[in-house]
């Protein structure tokens, strides 16, 4: 950076460096994938327990922490859903990253009660978080017909969101992404998932100077998700590494160009010749087809995801013109260490 007075939220406690050994069992390729890799079918017995924890959480307010709290899977009998969550963890730990559950069934019950069942079954994956400075946890993505800008999460808007991993500009990122389908698009709205590592190869192979640039910090902004008179943007590298509960060296991705060129322009800091050029080479390689796998996210239909190592895209849509049958989904971030405020710490005077 080149102002000694912007102010930041500092985060660059994350910069390491590049490990001499890279793993490449998650270096993937879109063609390298298919079908069975990331799908997994709910079975007759998990179905069961889902359809008896369905006709037990109604009346469960979800913008009620109190509510939300009695919903945790240890207060019912899940013993073929942990198997089925199992093995979601273990895709998106230690295989292609990214895995959906297929399917609740969602025309048998409330959408509500639908809500509550998804809130339960991603507790599996690991503790649920915050996801805006109010402490909302349980977040609904549709467009809100507001246009795309300063403060306006991409989220609920119906334009393309390139690559990226969400919070990327957070003080705690969360470890996984979790969607449940209500009702998909008319049109559009695809899911699209690349391999992080095997982007960081590639971009190391183009331009290893590029690479560089992004294990150093920049700006990433913060969409407005703070409290008022706090910074407005963030300071952090682009890539870290961590040592993973395996004892291996595990990626840590704060993947989404748009607001690292979007936090200068707010913090008024000019962008280095550097990082523009790095940010210009992960948006030519991330585009290319031969990085990405598509999986339309259907009605029903959990999806969850790594979000340190898997980079995730989402097509514009179109939508129905009937508000019943627009585009919603509910979102989940998980994260295991750290409080479960939107920072990741516990609030002053708790």
């Amino acid at each position: 950076m080149n102002s000694a007075n912007t102010h930041y939220l500092d985060c660059t406690h994350e910069v390491t460096a590049k490990p001499a050994q890279l793993p490449t069992d998650r270096q993937w390729l879109g063609a390298e994938l298919s079908t069975k890799d990331w799908l997994h079918p709910i079975d007759s017995d998990a179905m069961a327990e889902i359809h008896t924890l369905a006709t037990s959480v109604s009346g469960i307010e979800h913008d009620n922490h109190d509510s939300l709290d009695q919903l945790h899977p240890d207060n019912y009998q899940l013993t073929h859903c942990r198997l089925l969550f199992e093995r979601i963890k273990n895709t998106i730990d230690h295989g292609v990253g990214f895995a959906v559950a297929d399917r609740l069934p969602v025309d048998d019950y409330p959408t509500e009660i639908m809500a509550s069942v998804f809130y339960i079954l991603g507790q599996l994956v690991g503790q649920t978080v915050a996801q805006k400075h109010s402490g909302l946890m349980i977040y609904n993505v549709r467009d809100s017909g507001t246009a795309f800008g300063y403060g306006v999460r991409g989220s609920v808007t119906n334009v393309e969101l390139n690559f990226h991993t969400d919070n990327a500009f957070g003080q705690s990122t969360p470890d996984y992404v979790g969607l449940f389908c209500r009702h998909p698009a008319r049109q559009g709205g695809v899911s699209r998932f690349c391999s992080l590592y095997a982007l960081h190869h590639h971009i190391e192979m183009a331009s290893p100077e590029a690479l560089a640039r992004l294990y150093q910090p920049m700006l990433f902004d913060r969409q407005k998700e703070h409290a008022e008179g706090d910074p407005p943007v963030t300071l952090a590298p682009y890539f870290s590494w961590y040592t993973g509960r395996d004892n291996h060296a595990r990626m840590r991705a704060r993947a989404n160009t748009s607001l690292v060129r979007k936090g200068y322009e707010v913090a008024g800091v000019a962008m280095d010749a550097e990082l523009a050029h790095a940010l210009d080479v992960i948006d030519q390689i991330s585009r290319q087809n031969i990085f990405w796998y598509e999986a339309a996210l259907e009605k029903g239909q959990i999806q969850y995801l790594n979000n340190r190592e898997t980079g995730h895209y989402r097509s514009e849509f179109t939508d129905f013109d009937d508000e019943h049958k627009k585009r919603h989904l509910y979102r989940l971030w998980n994260r295991n260490e750290g409080h479960r405020s939107y920072h990741g710490e516990a609030p002053s005077g708790s």
